[in-house]
């Protein structure tokens, strides 16, 4: 194929603000998407968004290497147009893609969901494309200057991750897209401007159609909720209302009131219980994770009743209340304190101060602000003491010594048991954040963490492997120090500072005798003792911690249908229970309840994949080896296995990069958002910087040993 931009006579205007604006734009698009995409369904699509981003920066390389001849000669109509095209698509796409009828939760038996996934990565892929048609067109034209270009494109994209990541804390995310599209639209006009093609009239229209992205339709870009988020259930109840709704890039909190049908958060309550949780409101995170703002009676004595006769017993009767049975905590520290309800059991248990530690501001603000009344003050009162940080973080920077460390249940129950947390890094659920629990606990204190129960099970027992390896690796006593009750539908481990005395023994029996709780393992538990009242087909949980317990943990490991080998700081899929060799049984019983042994994310991640490679043979590979003799610059043949392994490796190592620096960052950042922007913000201006340098500089290096240097410096740095 004959170069499809030939260099041109003369010089021509480069429309480098309207670059950098609509690279911005895309780039903010893709990290806003990853949002969209949390609240409509589950965090595991953010892969999705990455590769269809991917998709259609390829997708427009071939475009462009068929067309692009002809489009050079209408440079400035061609890049205003496509810089506009984004804008609409941006939320046109988004708006149809919203409307296919598209459930991962049938991916597995009904093959037409592959076929509505497809359409929807097609769709999201459209305004990617157009952006990529900004970018290279500006590139192709610039060709002498082509490191100013890139430099404006990659500064622009990358203050634009970190622009939006400061627009998410000022506007809800459907608000930020129309923001975001409109940029597009006034990159039209400002390229107009810039290339001086209809220089009145089109900056005019582009603020116009800007104005119109921006006054579009709400039920255009209203994030639309899967059915099966416990938002979209819980408004089900007859008379449930949204009462509040609060946004930040850690996610969109809405509050709920059900006063006909009261909410009843109590997670794993005991059968046994006689008192009912009194009054509470939900709130949910991105539409899901659940926590409760519990009304605090104005007095709490001892007991937990009130004279106004509402109560807290309730609290007493929840698993995570054992710590406070078989010892008497009183330098407690809560991690993911959420509504609150962790702090009132403490609380009500007589704890003199609670050190209570919640990620998300916004969610304190709640309970310490407008609810403040009606959860009686709980964050404003004596001996509480609340933190806005991440868990694990807080741990490492503190140099207390506490009674008892509790984790509570951060996950829903219905995502966590459909396996859509599978895909999702957690830092603290790790063997080196097990090792910080452990250094922050008095002498005889407790680390006490609470999960849901999967059947068969699994994150139970991936936390007690935790808790054993973690142990063993402090040349401790595993067998001595660990406690492990369940209900009917939670966990509680309890991991002692010091060996478990016959007495705490005494006190957890008649802990869960009473609860009708069962006893998994404790110190010298008899196989008799194990699974009384919720009963099983075996006792499953008994048998495992035996196993772990006794030195048989690398046959059970190998054996067990799941994986339930200890999280670490360089795996920190804590979630990830799902083993390839199980997968032919898994499929073999789709129709008789399997769906529900495969992780969620799975299904989404192995159908991304699949159509990714099928759609980038078709849309850039195919093009490419079919299409005539390409030529370079000098108009000698250029090879094309040479120019596709060239640009796939470069390609390939910058991803990776990326990848790497973002998992590691969320252990510091604690936010994947705030790690994306930062990665995506610093690799992509720094870049920018250094294409600037080479423009600057690029006699004096554009031998090959000035890239093979560059190359070097790259590799030892990093």
């Amino acid at each position: 194929m004959i170069d499809p931009a030939p260099p041109a006579p003369e010089r021509r205007a480069l429309p480098l603000l309207a670059l950098a604006l609509v690279s911005a734009a895309g780039l903010a698009y893709e990290i806003l998407l990853m949002r969209l995409f949390s609240i409509i369904q589950w965090h595991h699509f953010a892969y999705m968004i990455l590769s269809l981003a991917l998709l259609g920066f390829g997708a427009s390389g071939t475009f462009l290497s068929l067309a692009g001849r002809a489009l050079d000669r209408r440079f400035a109509a061609s890049f205003a147009a496509n810089s506009a095209l984004f804008g609409a698509a941006a939320i046109g796409c988004f708006a149809l893609a919203q409307r296919m009828p598209f459930n991962p939760e049938e991916m597995l038996w009904d093959p037409r969901q592959l076929l509505l996934l497809s359409g929807v990565y097609a769709l999201l892929a459209v305004p990617f494309f157009f952006v990529a048609n900004a970018v290279g067109l500006t590139l192709m034209v610039a060709r002498e200057r082509v490191g100013r270009a890139y430099a404006a494109d990659l500064i622009g994209a990358g203050l634009g991750s970190l622009g939006l990541v400061l627009l998410l804390f000022a506007a809800f995310p459907d608000t930020a897209l129309r923001y975001v599209a409109a940029l597009g639209a006034l990159a039209a006009g400002l390229a107009c401007r810039e290339l001086r093609w209809h220089s009145r009239a089109g900056p005019l229209l582009g603020l116009l159609l800007a104005a119109g992205i921006v006054l579009s339709p709400q039920s255009w870009v209203e994030p639309r909720l899967s059915p099966y988020k416990a938002l979209s259930q819980t408004l089900q109840i007859s008379g449930a209302r949204i009462i509040d709704q609060r946004s930040s890039p850690l996610g969109v909190l809405t509050v709920v009131a059900s006063p006909r049908i009261p909410l009843r958060h109590a997670p794993g309550l005991s059968l046994n219980a006689q008192a009912e949780p009194p009054p509470q409101l939900g709130v949910f995170t991105d539409g899901d994770a659940m926590t409760a703002i519990t009304a605090r009676p104005p007095v709490l004595p001892k007991g937990g009743s009130s004279r106004d006769g509402r109560s807290l017993e309730f609290l007493d009767y929840l698993t995570s209340a054992l710590p406070y049975h078989v010892s008497e905590p009183r330098n407690v520290l809560i991690l993911g304190a959420g509504g609150g309800m962790d702090v009132l059991q403490a609380l009500s248990h007589g704890a003199g101060r609670v050190d209570a530690v919640e990620l998300n501001p916004q969610l304190i603000g709640l309970v310490r602000g407008r609810f403040a009344d009606f959860a009686g003050q709980l964050y404003n009162a004596p001996g509480v003491r609340v933190h806005a940080d991440e868990g694990r973080g807080f741990v490492a920077a503190s140099d207390e010594r506490y009674d008892l460390i509790q984790l509570a249940a951060l996950d829903s129950f219905a995502a966590s048991s459909a396996g859509l947390y599978a895909l999702n890094e957690s830092y603290l659920y790790t063997l080196e954040a097990f090792d910080l629990y452990l250094d922050q606990l008095a002498q005889g204190g407790y680390l006490a963490v609470t999960r849901w129960i999967k059947l068969p099970p699994r994150d139970t027992l991936k936390l007690l492997a935790t808790a054993v390896e973690a142990l063993r690796r402090r040349d401790a006593h595993p067998e001595q120090q660990i406690v492990l009750i369940r209900g009917w539908q939670t966990s509680t481990l309890l991991i002692k500072n010091g060996p478990v005395t016959a007495r705490e023994i005494e006190a957890l029996k008649e802990f869960c005798r009473a609860r009708s709780f069962d006893t998994a393992w404790y110190p010298g538990m008899p196989a008799v003792a194990a699974n009384r009242f919720n009963r099983l087909e075996s006792p499953y949980f008994f048998m495992a911690a035996q196993a772990l317990l006794q030195g048989n943990a690398d046959a059970f490991f190998a054996n067990y249908k799941f994986d339930v080998q200890p999280a670490s700081d360089d795996r920190p899929y804590f979630s990830n229970f799902f083993k390839w060799s199980t997968l032919p049984e898994i499929f073999a019983l789709r129709d008789q309840g399997g769906r529900a042994l495969l992780e969620g994310g799975y299904l989404v991640l192995v159908a991304t994949l699949v159509q990714a490679i099928v759609a980038g043979f078709l849309l850039i590979v195919l093009p490419l080896f079919l299409a005539p003799g390409l030529r370079g610059a000098a108009r000698r043949p250029v090879s094309r296995w040479r120019l596709f392994a060239y640009f796939a490796a470069l390609g390939l190592a910058f991803l990776f990069l990326e990848m790497v620096f973002i998992q590691k960052l969320i252990l510091f950042l604690q936010e994947p958002v705030y790690a994306v922007a930062v990665v995506l913000s610093a690799f992509l201006v720094f870049a920018g910087l250094g294409s600037a340098w080479t423009a600057r500089a690029r006699r004096a290096d554009q031998d090959r040993r000035g890239v093979m240097r560059a190359a070097v410096l790259i590799a030892v740095f990093c």
